[in-house]
C-alpha cells in the first residue's frame, strides 16, 4: 500500500514529496500530535480540547489495541516525517447490514496542507476498502468544514445522512 507522490506546489521541494505507508510504533507520537489538527475544522458546539482529546484517545487505542478489519496508515515526508494519518475500520451498513470501510480519522499536519497529502491518504483508504472487499468507504465531516466537502466532492464522494443534535440541558 506504500506509495510515493509528490505535490504540484513545487516539484524541486523535498517537502512534497511524501509516502503512504503503515504506522509503526515509532509513529506514535507524532501520530497522537495529529490530534490537535482535528477541531481546526470542527463545530462550534463543542470545545476544541474535547475534540483533540477524543480523537487523540481513539488514535491511542488503535496504535496500541489494533482490532481485525481496521487500518492506520500515515503520510511521512523525509524531511518532516509524519504529516498525516488516516483510521480506517470496518463498519455494517445500518440498513443492509453490509460491510463497509469507514474513516474515523482523517488528519494533516498545518505545514503540509495543500500538497495533496488528505486526497493521497483518502485514495489509500479506497485501496484497503477494496483490498478488504468493501463495496463503499464513508467517513463523516463537521457540518461548517466546507473546505473537506468540497475536496471530498472533487473526489466523487457523496453526501447521505446529517447528524441533528438538540441539547437537553
Amino acid at each position: 500500500m506504500a506509495s510515493s507522490r509528490s505535490s504540484s506546489v513545487s516539484p524541486s521541494s523535498a517537502w512534497n514529496q511524501y509516502a503512504i505507508r503503515p504506522a509503526i510504533a515509532s509513529d506514535h507520537a507524532a501520530v497522537l500530535a495529529l490530534a490537535d489538527r482535528l477541531p481546526a475544522f470542527g463545530p462550534t458546539t463543542r470545545p476544541a480540547r474535547e475534540i483533540a482529546d477524543r480523537e487523540r484517545a481513539a488514535l491511542a487505542t488503535a496504535l496500541s489495541q489494533p482490532v481485525g478489519g481496521s487500518a492506520i496508515l500515515v503520510a511521512e515526508q523525509p524531511s518532516r516525517s509524519v504529516v498525516g494519518v488516516i483510521l480506517l475500520e470496518s463498519r455494517r451498513d445500518y440498513f443492509t447490514n453490509e460491510a463497509h470501510g469507514h474513516v474515523a480519522i482523517l488528519a494533516v499536519a498545518r505545514e503540509a496542507e495543500g500538497q495533496g497529502i488528505g486526497r493521497a491518504l483518502l485514495q489509500a483508504g479506497e485501496n484497503w476498502a477494496r483490498a478488504n472487499r468493501c463495496s463503499k468507504l464513508t467517513l463523516a465531516v463537521f457540518k461548517e468544514n466546507e473546505r473537506a466537502k468540497q475536496v471530498y466532492e472533487r473526489q466523487g464522494w457523496r453526501s447521505e445522512l446529517e447528524t441533528w443534535y438538540k441539547p437537553l440541558v
